[in-house]
């Protein structure tokens, strides 16, 4: 136990600032990349000092209108879209504080912060208010698309206002009858003499795609131009992306004619109700720009390298729905962490005395169960999404181009991981965190029921539960002839080295704060675990590529998903395990630091046994499925429901 108890206090319900300075600066070093050119400005200094004012703007301009934005979504009375003025209010705070530069290059005027460091600022704009953070995140991932793709002309015009804040931007890939299925969209775009393009087609599901929030709205659209016959090209070879405003520029470079873009109606959704959701409609003739019929459009890129381009946008939105599902799971823990260390009821099991005062409920040990599955569930989603932001750096600027190759193949590997595996289990501690305030956890009273419906539309957002299944075992496992999982079976394995070396040869090991329920070498003990259940994912990976029958191997995807996501996450607990082992060691520092410094490693190893005895073995169950290629799903008909 960590000894003589104390006042806890509880300086934020919206992240744990030592939580992500434990991550940032002990477990993934962020520091080590200041020895690069492009992050030589940096120290931990200036990491610092954007944590703090992310931290400061979330808590003043979003926390206060995340419930107002729920209550009083926006409403189009058929001409406009309109929002409540607080949203854009705290969104010209986010701009005029330079946020949208955190992460962008200096000739931009940019911060030039790491990638894992500007993720880890802005958990802040999504954990504070996700539906208010929605703008500027899809802002900045089709800016960040316009640097990797766009013509030099098209940067300049578009990129600099959207940086200010001026004009927002979206992503415009399903249609009504097309959903998921993007070799089916319908969009046409027609080429103009001028090089530019009119759009015909329409767009379901656009989050931002259209408000009263800025000057103009960016969109980047997927269409198909039609082939020498007039057809479009069927399949998604025949797609290309373009960007349509819905203002069409004048010569000074401010928002003039208005395009054909026009909205159809706005998708009212369970959660994230403050960010528009629409259905745009391009080229239905609302509009004449330059007296012609269409919406205007510039190609980005080559012809019909749309979606490959578009996937740029795609993966960064992937992490950051990852990253989003990770901080409303984590505001939820602290909000009832809170609340039941508040709220008195009943009495300790071994009382008798009815008139002895009732105890705070964190005392009752199946909320303490509950509040602990929670812990175990956003620390390690909020390791994990951070780790990817950390590869999408080592990607970029490793000296080393075999480390870069190498980085980017992982991070593939992982994108789908990192999007389900914080986007199922993070609503799970949703749950749990209403039940942990039992009646008044369903109420409108307290937050937590909107932070379920908000989170619930993440297993859906930017590719389902199942097509990141699909992805992950029916193409990442196969590229470059399986070289990710190699890289991450290494990765492992190094760390399953590390965890047997916490007992020393012909001696044992001695936490310097155990648990009540630690053991002389239990570090080394998990180690073995997870090397075990690693040999066994390994073989089934196997076992599943081996297949005679990929369509029965598909079938199971979804359950192989969880149960990969579940062994990351379970070895990236046993890393942030050996981390906090290290800072409690004798001649460390934490070991004689103050008591609360203490408790949060003990929190962590705690949180660490959690994952390891009662949610890694829940992998097993699936390996046996996975390992019988059970046809049950496959084999079921229509006609029997």
């Amino acid at each position: 136990m960590t000894g003589e108890k104390h006042a806890i206090e509880m300086p934020s319900r919206i992240l744990s600032r030592r939580d992500i300075e434990f991550l940032l600066y002990e477990w993934l070093g962020v520091e080590q990349l200041c020895a690069r050119e492009r992050f030589s400005e940096h120290g931990r200094e200036t990491f610092d000092a954007m944590l703090d004012a992310c931290e400061r703007i979330a808590t003043d301009h979003f926390y206060p209108i995340n419930k107002l934005l729920d209550e009083q979504e926006p409403h189009f009375d058929g001409t406009t879209v309109h929002t409540p003025p607080p949203l854009k209010a705290a969104l010209d705070v986010f701009a005029a504080a330079g946020m949208l530069l955190a992460g962008q290059p200096a000739e931009f005027d940019g911060m030039q912060l790491p990638y894992v460091v500007e993720k880890a600022c802005f958990a802040y704009f999504s954990a504070a208010s996700v539906a208010a953070s929605g703008y500027a995140m899809l802002t900045l991932g089709n800016v960040n698309l316009l640097h990797a793709h766009a013509s030099p002309g098209q940067i300049a015009t578009w990129v600099p206002p959207m940086l200010a804040g001026r004009f927002f931007g979206t992503m415009c890939l399903s249609e009504p009858q097309a959903g998921s299925s993007l070799a089916d969209v319908r969009t046409r775009a027609e080429a103009q003499p001028d090089g530019s393009y009119r759009l015909f087609g329409n767009k379901m599901w656009i989050s931002g795609g259209d408000h009263d929030l800025s000057e103009n709205i960016v969109h980047l659209v997927l269409a198909k131009i039609p082939g020498a016959d007039g057809r479009l090209i069927p399949g998604v070879k025949g797609i290309s992306l373009f960007i349509v405003p819905k203002w069409l520029l004048d010569g000074e470079g401010n928002p003039g004619e208005r395009n054909d873009v026009t909205v159809a109606g706005l998708n009212h959704k369970m959660g994230f109700r403050g960010t528009t959701n629409c259905l745009l409609n391009f080229g239905e003739g609302a509009f004449r720009p330059g007296g012609a019929a269409g919406a205007v459009g510039y190609l980005v890129g080559e012809a019909h390298q749309g979606l490959a381009i578009m996937f740029h946008m795609m993966n960064e939105a992937r992490i950051g729905v990852g990253t989003g599902a990770v901080t409303l799971g984590y505001t939820g823990y602290l909000h009832a962490l809170d609340y039941a260390r508040n709220r008195p009821q009943g009495r300790a099991l071994g009382s008798r005395d009815p008139n002895s005062p009732p105890v705070p409920i964190v005392e009752h040990t199946d909320v303490r169960r509950m509040l602990l599955a929670q812990k175990a569930y956003v620390e390690g989603g909020l390791a994990l999404t951070l780790w990817c932001a950390r590869l999408v750096d080592e990607a970029a600027t490793d000296p080393a181009a075999e480390q870069r190759a190498d980085a980017a193949r992982l991070l593939d590997l992982l994108t789908p991981i990192a999007k389900s595996w914080p986007s199922q289990w993070c609503l799970a501690a949703n749950d749990l965190a209403i039940q942990v305030m039992g009646g008044y956890g369903y109420t409108r009273d307290y937050n937590v029921e909107q932070y379920y419906r908000d989170n619930r539309l993440n297993p859906i957002h930017e590719g389902t539960h199942g097509i990141q299944a699909l992805d992950l075992l029916g193409r990442k496992l196969k590229l470059d002839g399986g070289r990710a999982l190699r890289l991450l079976e290494a990765r492992i394995a190094e760390t399953v080295v590390r965890a047997e070396a916490t007992v020393p040869s012909g001696g044992r090991a001695v936490e310097a704060v155990p648990s009540a329920g630690a053991q002389d070498g239990e570090w080394a003990a998990y180690g073995g675990d997870l090397a075990r259940w690693g040999e066994r994912l390994w073989a089934t990976v196997a076992r599943l590529q081996e297949g005679g029958n990929p369509e029965l191997s598909l079938a199971n995807a979804t359950v192989f998903l969880e149960a990969f996501g579940h062994f990351v996450v379970a070895w990236q607990w046993l890393e942030q395990a050996l981390c906090a082992r290290a800072a409690l060691a004798p001649d460390a520092a934490a070991a004689s630091a103050s008591p609360r410094e203490r408790d949060f490693y003990c929190g962590k190893l705690q949180a660490a046994r959690y994952f390891l005895r009662w949610e890694l073995p829940r992998i097993g169950p699936m390996l046996d499925l996975l390992d019988a290629l059970d046809p049950t799903a496959l084999e079921m008909r229509d006609e029997w429901f």
